[in-house]
């Protein structure tokens, strides 16, 4: 209970309205005593400041408690955001370096269409990801470039996902020092773009809506990658390639070698998926397996060709694999079928689109040769079936003086192998053979289904000399419970594009040595002599090196510039102004208000 003379020397702030009125009046009645008081009360004194103001007018001390909340209402923004960011490819093959060598990222953000992106971290969305841009990323001595993946790749348009891919493997075709990250969009990462492209939208603007801008309503971001250890060279990569057969019925039989390489290829390894190239040609390989094991399962039609599998990996990088699985049979191992007569070699790539099959071969087949049969059976099947498909032929000799091979098939070639790669596309360099824009959304089921049947009936009407017996739209093999079928091919296409299957994550990632695993365990259900080859760079002088920090834990800062804390400084110091002169003439104004409304009652 406070006593009552420090009760009239400075009277408690009301909260009630009525009570603020009797208390008035009370303390306006003892006004001579409450002057006394004051004079001996340094805290109550005219000159004290504003804690006088308040206890000498109540109501007012409610207007400046009002006024504080509103002052710690105010927000100022400043977020931070994690997010993972997926580095750009790294990598050298024999003695030429691909990728960016750079991984420390420190940076304020700038949109990629700002004129100074000098020390910046460029932010692209993946429209922005042009060959001319990039360039102009590189000769503005930019600290980084940060490009957005949208979730939903289906829905970005054709000529978009086209440009960003040739965009993406002329970037793969040489090196860079600044660092290059991928991440998938999210809400923070979509606000950041849209505050930079703002604020380089106000560039044009006059100078005070400039400066309003970047005050006000504009938001600046800093990027950072808070790992500094250095990039270190990967020795230790093993590169898996399996192999299995279906045995043909006789003795020396020729041998007919299918075989796909299963590893993806992209500007970020986490992001490479490869379903067309080449998850199609995995899923075909596959399903060939299973057909062929139910014709050779019945003694009726067995076939005289001995039938060998292989799923290669390192195929992204110069057909590793395949190169060191055919020097371990052809010059270490006692025996093997590739020893023995190999009538072709049947190398399936990316065929899960187009409107066309080309085969590309390191020299046309001559007549009377098993290739040339073949490949006229394929003729056959593809004119009364399929009338609209194209089918082609690509014929590219193999350069020794070349560093890199085109095809798989022609590391067969160069040990005097016939053979021979299946592909809807033409050119060896097309982009879509290495994107990470190559997702299950970018292949059709149907045309992955065509293509499949258009090899198995060529491939059965040459081993069982079909030709005089029918044409293939009367005689059909593959048809009944032995038909294609699209849920089958579909499931294995979501099985095998549902990891990234870059070759330097493969043997790293449980999740992706399942994924070997699992393709081994299916090669095993259906054929025999089932061989896993491990095998890994030699550390002396290695063909191929990876490097490390694919995947990066990246922070964005966003923060207002210094200019926006003066800006707010001056208008919270303004508005206290305001408040404390309010406060001072709170007693006559509420005197002069109180005089009006006596006299209107009078009146």
């Amino acid at each position: 209970m406070v006593d009552g003379t420090y009760q009239q020397a400075c009277p408690q702030p009301p909260f009630l309205g009525r009570q603020y009125e009797s208390r008035l009046r009370s303390a306006q009645s003892s006004h001579a005593v409450s002057t006394t008081t004051r004079d001996h009360n340094p805290s109550c004194r005219p000159g004290a400041g504003l804690g006088a103001m308040l206890f000498k007018n109540p109501g007012a001390a409610m207007l400046l408690l009002l006024s504080v909340q509103l002052v710690r209402s105010v927000d100022i923004p400043a977020v931070t955001h994690e997010f993972t960011a997926y580095r750009m490819q790294q990598y050298n093959l024999q003695q030429e370096k691909h990728g960016c060598r750079g991984a420390i990222v420190v940076a304020e953000g700038q949109w990629v269409d700002d004129p100074g992106l000098n020390r910046r971290c460029v932010i692209m969305k993946l429209p922005d990801f042009t060959m001319h841009r990039y360039r102009e990323a590189l000769r503005q001595n930019a600290a980084a470039v940060l490009i957005l993946l949208p979730s939903n790749i289906s829905a970005v348009p054709q000529d978009v996902i086209q440009g960003f891919m040739v965009t993406e493997a002329e970037t793969l075709r040489n090196q860079t020092l600044i660092p290059v990250y991928v991440a998938p969009e999210d809400e923070q990462l979509l606000f950041m773009y849209d505050q930079l492209k703002m604020a380089a939208a106000a560039k044009g603007l006059s100078i005070l809506v400039r400066v309003f801008s970047s005050m006000v309503i504009t938001s600046g971001f800093q990027i950072i990658v808070s790992n500094n250890s250095p990039i270190k060279p990967v020795t230790d990569t093993a590169i898996v390639t399996l192999e299995g057969v279906l045995p043909g019925k006789g003795e020396d039989l020729p041998t007919i070698v299918i075989t796909a390489h299963y590893d993806s290829f992209g500007l970020a390894p986490w992001l490479s998926y490869g379903a067309d190239s080449n998850g199609s040609g995995v899923a075909i390989l596959l399903e060939l397996i299973r057909l062929f094991h139910q014709l050779y399962s019945d003694p009726r039609s067995h076939a005289p060709y001995h039938l060998l599998f292989s799923l290669t990996g390192g195929g992204k990088y110069n057909f590793q694999g395949t190169k060191r699985w055919i020097e371990e049979n052809m010059d270490h191992a006692e025996s093997s079928l590739l020893h023995d007569s190999v009538a072709f070699v049947l190398c399936l790539d990316t065929l899960a689109n187009g409107d066309g099959l080309f085969l590309h071969v390191s020299r046309p087949p001559k007549p009377g040769t098993p290739q040339y049969a073949f490949i006229k059976e394929l003729e056959q099947v593809v004119s009364s079936r399929f009338p609209w498909v194209k089918l082609g032929m690509v014929h590219k000799k193999i350069n020794l003086g070349e560093s890199t091979v085109a095809w798989e098939h022609e590391r067969y070639g160069m040990r005097r192998i016939p053979g021979f790669t299946l592909s809807h596309l033409e050119d060896p360099r097309s982009e879509q053979r290495g994107s990470i824009l190559d997702t299950i959304s970018q292949v059709d089921i149907r045309k992955l289904k065509r293509n499949a049947v258009i090899i198995a009936e060529a491939l059965a009407r040459f081993m069982y000399n079909l030709s005089d017996k029918g044409s293939p739209k009367e005689l059909q093999v593959f048809k009944g419970q032995m038909e294609i079928q699209d849920s089958r091919l579909s499931a294995l296409m979501s099985f095998l594009s549902s990891v990234p299957r870059a070759t330097q994550l493969l043997d790293k990632e449980p999740a992706l040595l399942l994924l070997v695993n699992t393709l081994e365990q299916q090669l095993s259900r259906y054929l025999q002599q089932v061989l896993r080859h491990t095998f890994r760079p030699d550390r002396r002088e290695p063909e191929i090196t990876f490097f490390d920090q694919m995947n990066q834990p990246m922070m964005m800062y966003r923060v207002k510039p210094a200019a926006f804390d003066l800006f707010l400084g001056g208008c919270i110091t303004a508005y206290l102004g305001i408040i404390y002169f309010a406060v001072q003439q709170f007693s006559q104004l509420y005197t002069k208000l109180t005089k009006m409304a006596m006299r209107s009652k009078q009146q």
